[in-house]
This record gives C-alpha cells, sequence and structure tokens, in this order.
C-alpha cells in the first residue's frame, strides 16, 4: 500500500510557508534542500526547506484535495494547524531524513 504525505515547509525564520504532497517524503525533502531541478521554484527562491509539518493519506486523492484545501488557508489557519501538530514549531527535518 502507497502512503501520501501534505506537508508544510518554513524557510530559517518561519516567515514563509510551502504546501506540497508527495509520495516519499524523504526524497522530496532531500530535492528541496539540494534544490534538484528546482531553482526557479518557490522553496529555492525563499529557502524552504525546514519541515514543520505533515500528515499521510492512503489515497493520491485524498492528499491532493487535502493541499489544495490547506493551500487556500490564509496564515493564520495554517499557523494553528502546525501549532497543534507542532506546538514549539520544531523543525521535523533530522525526524524524517
Amino acid at each position: 500500500m502507497k502512503t501520501y504525505f501534505v506537508y508544510i515547509l518554513t524557510n530559517k525564520n518561519k516567515t514563509v510557508l510551502y504546501v506540497g504532497v508527495t509520495n516519499d517524503l524523504v526524497r522530496r525533502l532531500e530535492e528541496h534542500i539540494n534544490h534538484e531541478n528546482h531553482i526557479n521554484a518557490f522553496t529555492y527562491k525563499y529557502n524552504c526547506y525546514y519541515l514543520l509539518y505533515y500528515e499521510e493519506h492512503c489515497e493520491i486523492n485524498q492528499a491532493i484535495a487535502r493541499e489544495k484545501i490547506i493551500k487556500g488557508w490564509k496564515r493564520v489557519k495554517k499557523d494553528r494547524l502546525i501549532a497543534e501538530f507542532n506546538p514549539k514549531w520544531d523543525f521535523l527535518n533530522d525526524l524524517i531524513v
């Protein structure tokens, strides 16, 4: 069974949020960190590669739908979601990679 992840990244100062979806969170984080094939990407431009939040889904359609919902939220609602999952807003990369 495949697992899909919706995740939120930020920059060092936690001023920018990026919402994404992937089927391999470890690989995708490494791509963000190494900027592989993404030199014009939002995450490269704003140095967003610090993981704050993630959730798992069994179906890709559910994950994509959830990503779109979260992307449509205002910053304050995204902040609340992160705080419920990760109250101290710790960078979670070392727990995943």
